[in-house]
């Protein structure tokens, strides 16, 4: 009986490990199951993020653009640094009294030429046959704007009216050529996009894209180019108005007594000489009429004296 029941407990014993190892085995199946199901996913997930195409297969010219729209916001932001010396368009506008309006005309544009300025303008009016007046335009070196107003002033004999303005263009200036170091770097990237581009529509694209941002090249160095001569050369409208009253002298030259004797007696011949000519052509083309009314009126006439001599003769 012992021996039956040691038989008994052995077994019990072999049942119950059988049983929890099959079900470790389980577990570690459905694991297992779990771990590859889940790199299964993983797997399928990489697949259809490559399939949707995550590798991100953008053109060339999308960025172009952005880095240009980076680039103009960039340039932006560096001008606001400006540089220490300014750039200031300088005008002025001056009304002056000169006795002498030529001599005063004349030596305004010795100085201009001095000083390397130039003469944009000059316009004059006379008053009657005594008064002389005129406006002056001058491009002036800036650097000399200052001292040819005040020698034109000291030349003048009054200064009825001065203004001065300036305006400063430092930061446009500076946002110009940023702009510009941006738009031409944009530019060889095109450039570089277009000898690498192999498909017909590449290169139509590019090519616009690049003549367009060539056009903005221009205009900023056009504008540029006018800022950096507006600020070199300062306009000066000067207005000359003469205070003096010419006095006209006896002019010996303008009397011309002989030479006027003779033109009337030339008026007078030409005259005679058109009536006669007048006079002989009438007569010379009317002559078949002129002898046709004669003979009109010269027949009866005749007859008439006859027939009167007639009756003057019987009655005597």
């Amino acid at each position: 009986m012992k021996v039956k029941g040691m038989f008994t407990l052995l077994f019990t014993l072999a049942c119950f490990v059988l049983i929890s190892c099959s079900g470790q085995g389980e577990s570690k199946d459905s694991s297992a199951g779990d771990v590859t199901s889940e790199m299964a996913l993983d797997q399928n997930s990489e697949n259809t993020e490559a399939s949707f195409g995550f590798t991100e297969n953008k053109s060339s010219m999308e960025n172009v653009e952005k880095q240009d729209q980076n680039s103009d916001n960039q340039a932006i932001n560096s001008s606001t640094s400006l540089p220490s010396e300014r750039m200031v368009i300088y005008n002025a506008d001056i009304q002056l009294t000169v006795k002498n309006y030529e001599k005063a005309r004349t030596e305004l544009e010795r100085k201009a030429a001095e000083i390397g300025g130039y003469l944009v303008e000059d316009t004059t009016n006379r008053y009657g046959e005594e008064q002389l007046s005129g406006m002056m335009v001058f491009r002036i070196p800036q650097q000399h704007f200052s001292s040819f107003l005040q020698s034109a002033e000291e030349a003048a004999a009054e200064v009825t009216n001065r203004h001065v303005s300036g305006q400063d263009v430092t930061e446009e200036f500076v946002d110009l050529e940023s702009r510009l170091r941006s738009k031409k770097a944009v530019e060889a990237r095109l450039q570089s996009f277009l000898e690498e581009a192999e498909k017909t529509e590449d290169l139509l694209k590019i090519s616009s894209d690049l003549s367009k941002v060539q056009e903005e090249i221009e205009q900023l160095t056009g504008r540029m180019n006018y800022l950096q001569n507006q600020t070199a050369y300062s306009t000066v409208t000067i207005t000359l108005e003469e205070n003096s009253i010419l006095v006209p002298g006896i002019d010996n030259k303008e009397l011309n007594t002989w030479q006027k004797v003779k033109k009337q007696l030339v008026v007078n011949i030409n005259w005679l000489l058109s009536f006669l000519s007048g006079s002989i052509v009438l007569i010379a083309g009317n002559l078949p009429i002129i002898i046709l009314l004669a003979l009109v009126i010269g027949i009866p006439l005749v007859i008439l004296r006859k027939r009167r001599n007639v009756r003057n003769e019987e009655k005597k």
